[in-house]
């Protein structure tokens, strides 16, 4: 058993223990189940559980997610709109986002998937120092897509 200062009073039965607790006017909580005799410690319980919840809340504040913003185009989209979606995708990689960019192909679009791989290609060439592709460009479906993760910079 160990007392809330940390000193060790050694084994002692059930009824010491919780006399000892009582005594101190705190809790005798089992620490050790699996430990041959079970180590026992005299604490405030509420008190150590609210600690324990605090300590979560801290990892969780400090703990970084992972936002994705999605930027759809269309192979033929003009140099002008071009130039805004570009604009978005500069301020999504300088807050931190990832940046999924999807080109979206509709009918006969698909034959030319090439012209949206010039079209993602361009826009690695123009973030070059800003973002480090995930991956190479990839067709799913009629959608021709790709992440873009801000650099380490």
């Amino acid at each position: 058993m160990i007392s809330p200062d940390g000193e060790q009073f050694g084994i002692v039965t059930i009824e010491e223990a919780l006399k000892k607790a009582e005594d101190y006017d705190l809790d005798l909580v089992e620490v050790a189940p699996s430990a041959d005799p079970p180590v026992c410690r005299i604490m405030d319980y509420s008190k150590y559980k609210y600690q324990q919840e605090q300590k979560e809340k801290d990892a969780r504040k400090k703990q970084s997610q992972i936002v994705i913003k999605e930027i759809k185009l269309r192979p033929k989209i003009d140099v002008h709109d071009l130039d805004i979606k570009k604009k978005h995708i500069k301020r999504f990689l300088k807050d931190g986002a990832r940046v999924k960019i999807t080109v979206m192909f509709k009918g006969r679009e698909m034959v030319h998937t090439e012209l949206g791989k010039q079209l993602l290609d361009n826009i690695i060439d123009e973030f070059n120092g800003q973002c480090v592709p995930e991956s190479e460009p990839k067709l799913d479906g009629k959608n021709l897509t790709m992440i873009l993760i801000p650099s380490s910079k």
